[in-house]
């Protein structure tokens, strides 16, 4: 099938008219950079940007990710802001360039989910168990050693999942990811640099507002209807509350998700906190009656969520078992050779070697093997039962957390992972490995497992935007290493500050959620406490219900263990996500409006999120504030601050033509 640039572009997406449809039998893609001629990619400046947005992006992705249990993704920020950079610098061939610098970069985002998921618990444990001593070594390991076992477990299914099942699964972040790329190649012709400047003006906004907010308390963080005499006197009475966190990045968050999962993720709060702590406060022992509606939540009531959480991950795993036995095949056959054909393999489709592929697992399963022995478990048999619990999980695993980016662009990785901790927690106690010292050896093998699931999702992302744009996969796949080392050592930093700073259990701490949730299981397992088999179980059951309704059950489970006041902005920005797309009779209107709030939400995540960071240096440096006017002034000035935000979204948003 011939083609010449100019004839690629023949719809208005800017990519190819068969991109996202299934292909006839005697039909071939052809993707955006001509396939059969070299590109420029990774060039020092590709190389060197990658890296620098893996750094900030890890940073921010850390501090946001650990404030409300919500990752966002950064390989679309990434993307624009390559876009504005390679346009503002005038660069030619910036395509395949712009694609690795996401590629390197969005490893922060993966590599971030891995680690905060699961290796906060070890400093919330430690206020409880002093002699359990977390090193810095520990926490980029597990990092690395995980981000690269996702590299190399899916890059024999790369085929798979990307060309083969070409458009059978929608690929919702790969979607919107390459058409900021190509938007960004077609500005770059008519020299319209409008989508960098509009991300860059929102982020300044979103960051400003959450540092005023971090640093001098001009108005409420969290607005709650405690804070009025009548909502003091509900809550007493009947334990129900409402709270919302006013930040940007939640606002931005919840646009993003959209109204229908927002409202499951708020729906499973609402049923923990105004059906069921109401319950167990109102008609519960006199125990229960007698404490806070936050006491209940944290001590009993999100233990359901925790095991809804677990059931959902199995869910997952059941429903993606014809595709992982499909995948291992594809895996047999192409370290094989597959079958034998004359023709020349053209550059867009070239993976590194499998022999290379094998040869890096069988070294990067024997690091793993010596990192367990002399880094964290000391013993070797006992080192090996971990190794083999981790090769086995995250390998078995990868291609679930594949399949769930693939279709539906979200991740259960929290979920499998807590599955994988309960396993692993039980085998060790069997094994005579229990303790403190069994608690640090289910967290950082459970952080190991959990960056691998991040990695082999994230993964499937960068190589579906090179395949429908034509980079080559081997670069891809070679360099992705290298961001994963650097956001590993950066996100290890960025923990130990965080912890120094706030502290991930307390008082004005970090929430952590995920890594609260591990903490939570993990400890009467080790240290031979009562677990809460019962609240588990009715999660379990509840999510099992969930999936027979057709109500995703993940989204719903996240939803009843994480706290309402950060579940309530992502249903607020979830409505005005709707709003703006419904606000006009025309759909191109609509359409245009929609992804001009992406934008913004965008840049008010990231805005957020990165000024967050430096709200911590600030404080972590000695500073200190004091909030001004009484708690009922900054609850209102709250109101109106949150208020003005919306406004600014829904205002920004319309301008789109």
């Amino acid at each position: 099938m011939k083609e010449n640039e100019e004839e690629v572009y023949t719809t208005d997406t800017g990519l190819p008219e068969n991109a996202f449809r299934e292909l006839a039998a005697d039909e071939e893609y052809v993707p955006v950079m001509k396939p059969a001629h070299d590109q420029q990619e990774a060039t020092p400046y590709s190389v060197g940007m990658g890296l620098l947005m893996a750094i900030v992006f890890s940073a921010a992705a850390a501090y946001l990710g650990l404030k409300v249990g919500q990752v966002f993704e950064a390989a679309i920020p990434i993307a624009i802001i390559a876009v504005g950079l390679s346009n503002a610098l005038k660069k030619k061939n910036a395509l395949g360039q712009n694609v690795i610098i996401q590629s390197i970069g969005s490893c922060s985002g993966v590599i971030v989910a891995g680690a905060i998921f699961t290796l906060p618990a070890l400093y919330i444990l430690q206020a409880s168990y002093p002699d359990i001593v977390v090193e810095f070594y520990q926490i980029f390991l597990s990092s690395l050693l995980g981000g690269i076992l996702g590299i190399l477990f899916f890059i024999p299914f790369r085929k798979y999942f990307v060309k083969d099942m070409h458009g059978k699964y929608p690929f919702p972040e790969a979607t919107a990811t390459t058409q900021v790329l190509i938007s960004g190649q077609q500005a770059a012709a008519s020299g319209d640099g409008g989508q960098a400047k509009t991300l860059v003006i929102a982020s300044l906004i979103g960051g400003i507002y959450d540092y005023i907010v971090a640093t001098f308390g001009w108005w409420a963080e969290t607005v709650t209807s405690t804070a009025s005499s009548w909502g003091q006197t509900i809550a007493e009475k009947t334990k129900v509350v409402l709270s919302c966190n006013t930040g940007a990045a939640l606002l931005g968050l919840g646009y993003i998700v959209g109204l229908k999962y927002a409202f499951v993720i708020f729906a499973g709060s609402i049923f923990v906190w105004w059906i069921i702590i109401p319950l167990l406060g109102t008609y519960g022992s006199p125990e229960f009656q007698a404490m806070a509606p936050d006491a209940i939540f944290k001590d009993y009531a999100r233990m359901i969520g925790i095991g809804g959480i677990a059931m959902a991950g199995v869910i997952g795993i059941v429903k993606s078992w014809p595709i992982i036995c499909q995948a291992v095949g594809l895996a047999g056959r192409e370290f094989k050779g597959g079958a034998k054909t004359d023709e020349k393999p053209i550059r867009w489709q070239v993976d590194l070697s499998m022999k290379k592929v094998v040869f890096f697992i069988a070294l990067a399963l024997l690091a793993v093997l010596l990192f367990f022995w002399f880094g964290v478990i000391h013993t070797l048999w006992q080192a090996a039962v971990a190794w083999l619990v981790v090769t086995v999980i995250a390998f078995l695993f990868t291609t679930v957390a594949a399949n769930a980016i693939a279709i539906v662009g979200s991740n259960p990785v929290s979920g499998m992972t807590l599955m994988t901790l309960i396993v692993a927690s039980a085998i060790f106690v069997a094994i005579g490995l229990s303790g403190t010292s069994g608690i640090v050896a289910s967290m950082v093998i459970g952080g190991v497992v959990c960056t691998a699931l991040s990695m082999a999702g994230g993964f499937v992302t960068d190589l579906k935007i090179g395949y429908w744009l034509g980079s080559t996969p081997k670069t891809q796949e070679s360099w992705k290493f290298l961001g994963t080392l650097v956001s590993a050592a950066t996100v290890g930093g960025v923990i130990i500050v965080l912890n120094k700073v706030y502290g991930f259990s307390g008082d004005n701490a970090l929430v952590a959620p995920q890594a609260n949730a591990m903490a939570k299981v993990i400890e009467p397992l080790m240290m031979g406490g009562e677990t809460p088999w019962i609240l588990y179980m009715v999660g379990a059951i509840l999510a099992l219900i969930l999936n027979w309704l057709g109500v995703p059950a993940l989204a719903f489970c996240l939803g009843m263990f994480i706290p309402l006041s950060l579940n309530t902005p992502m249903l607020v920005g979830g409505a005005v996500s709707y709003f703006v797309s419904n606000s006009s009779k025309d759909k191109k209107v609509n359409d245009a409006r929609r992804d001009r709030g992406t934008l913004l939400s965008s840049g008010l995540i990231a805005g957020g999120a990165l000024f967050g960071v430096f709200a911590a240096i600030t404080r972590f440096a000695g500073f200190e504030y004091t909030t001004p006017g009484s708690f009922e002034l900054t609850q209102i000035l709250g109101c109106v601050a949150y208020a003005l935000l919306i406004c600014y979204l829904i205002w920004d948003s319309k301008r789109a033509k």
